[in-house]
């Protein structure tokens, strides 16, 4: 608990420098900053048939930031959010279907995502609205517990690549989603429950979410 107040009064830092800066960036070159909230769909891909997962929902927010590229209509953006991702998890004896147990997980990380942005340009209303593709990297550090009841074993650092469309209305507003492709293993089975089986899952899910630039 004190980790996690602590991580919420970095970013919370971290807003109010943006805030204070943001004016003078803006009016120096082709960088901007904003904020970002958005809800997470997650759920974990196992290893196993015997280990299902089904989607939770849960949230992530923080500041963002924003570079305009020399080439016109490519950007990138990084971010710096706290993000909660759950999920349900069912685990079905091979030998006995009707015998199995469910798990609600719930995991508190530090995500740090940094794609490039395509800007597709209309005419006429491209002041207005502007469609844009995003992909890259996604970093991931947890900062709650490490083990779930026993059951799980979660893994400090989790990277994903994240694929991505939105729109930017009124040069203000993004509106964006994003599916994250987990690429290591973010959790394990622990094995004085689960036997000499190795079950490992890997996070996978849609970040929803909007994004004010200042």
């Amino acid at each position: 608990m004190k980790r996690l107040t602590k991580t919420i009064a970095t970013l919370v830092a971290a807003v109010m420098m943006l805030l204070t800066f943001a004016p003078e960036a803006n009016a120096a070159g082709p960088v901007r900053f904003g904020l970002r909230a958005g809800a997470t769909i997650s759920s974990m891909k196992f290893n196993e048939s015997a280990f299902s997962s089904s989607n939770r929902m849960g949230y992530s927010f923080g500041p963002t930031v924003m570079f305009n590229l020399p080439i016109v209509g490519i950007g990138l953006d990084a971010s710096l959010l706290f993000t909660r991702r759950t999920a349900s998890v069912t685990y079905t004896d091979p030998e006995d279907p009707t015998d199995y147990s469910k798990e609600n997980i719930g995991r508190s990380y530090i995500e740090i995502p940094v794609n490039m942005r395509w800007n597709i340009g209309l005419p006429l209303v491209g002041k207005f609205i502007t469609p844009f593709l995003l992909t890259g990297p996604d970093f991931s550090f947890l900062v709650s517990q490490k083990n779930v009841k026993n059951a799980w074993n979660n893994r400090k650092f989790d990277f994903a690549w994240n694929f991505g469309f939105g729109v930017r209305l009124i040069n203000r507003l993004d509106l964006q989603a994003a599916y994250a492709l987990g690429i290591n293993n973010s959790a394990s089975g622990d094995a004085s429950l689960y036997g000499p089986v190795s079950v490992s899952s890997k996070n996978r899910g849609w970040n929803v979410g909007l994004t004010w630039l200042f």
